[in-house]
């Protein structure tokens, strides 16, 4: 069997507020050794951490703020709780960044929230989850700005341009694709080629983005192994080869604790 570590999903979304057992067996029969559970929020990290209680053996789960929410970000307030999140046994700072498309907070604002969340990493030394929509150049310069302190982190569910990927792999971060990357749509095959081996992950972001042929429908981790073949024929090599690469990639980058890896 394939298996594969969906690098990103909202398990604590009220979308899977009735069925997250057979979620999560579905995902382990599809393949999955492992599901990175998003807090886009500090109420989300909340529900995040419950859930990791709840499958120790299966759910890591991260804590930061969301583009969308940086308008009501109180340094003083939040980085502490993330860092108490961070503490308890979080995997990353995340999902932070910059999002230029919906700009459901002003941009300088985003800015200063990114940058902020970007300062704790580089004082604890974890990894970032960053969410990056029509703002690549300030993507690009915050970023360089925390590599320069040895932050490391992904562009998840990427969808931007071949440089700002270049310009992350330059700096050691890692990209990450979801199932947006089946769609009809999609036609940059040689940004799927792109990434190297060693800085290569694959999501689900469910429940949202569900790949071809469940489109259309609530996504969830096990649908990851669709996403998984299609990155795989575009860079023809087995699909149970690359799962085996970006499993070994989120070990490495969230300091996972899976067994055989």
């Amino acid at each position: 069997m394939t298996t594969f570590i969906d690098s990103h999903a909202h398990l604590a979304d009220p979308a899977f507020a009735g069925d997250l057992d057979a979620v999560v067996q579905r995902a382990r029969l599809a393949g999955a050794l492992a599901t990175v559970c998003i807090g886009a929020s500090l109420a989300a990290a909340d529900e995040a951490a419950k859930l990791a209680a709840v499958y120790p053996d299966f759910l890591a789960y991260t804590a930061g703020v969301h583009p969308h929410d940086a308008e009501g970000f109180d340094a003083d307030r939040d980085l502490p709780l993330i860092r108490a999140h961070l503490d308890a046994g979080a995997v990353a700072i995340g999902e932070c960044g910059l999002d230029y498309h919906y700009d459901n907070s002003p941009r300088e604002r985003q800015r200063d929230v990114f940058s902020a969340q970007l300062g704790l990493a580089a004082q604890l030394a974890r990894p970032v989850v960053v969410h990056t929509r029509d703002a690549e150049q300030d993507t690009a310069d915050l970023i360089r700005e925390a590599a320069a302190q040895a932050v490391v982190g992904v562009l998840h569910c990427f969808t931007g341009s071949r440089d700002l990927a270049s310009q992350a792999i330059d700096l050691g971060w890692y990209v990450s694709f979801s199932g947006i990357i089946t769609f009809r749509n999609w036609t940059d095959t040689a940004l799927l080629r792109l990434i190297p081996d060693d800085r290569l992950l694959v999501e689900s972001d469910s429940p949202y983005l569900a790949p071809v042929p469940n489109r259309g429908r609530r996504n969830e981790p096990a649908w990851v192994a669709h996403t998984l073949r299609r990155l795989a024929d575009a860079r023809d090599v087995p699909a149970d080869v690359l799962g085996e690469i970006t499993t070994a990639n989120a070990v490495r980058l969230f300091g996972l604790a899976i067994p055989g890896q």
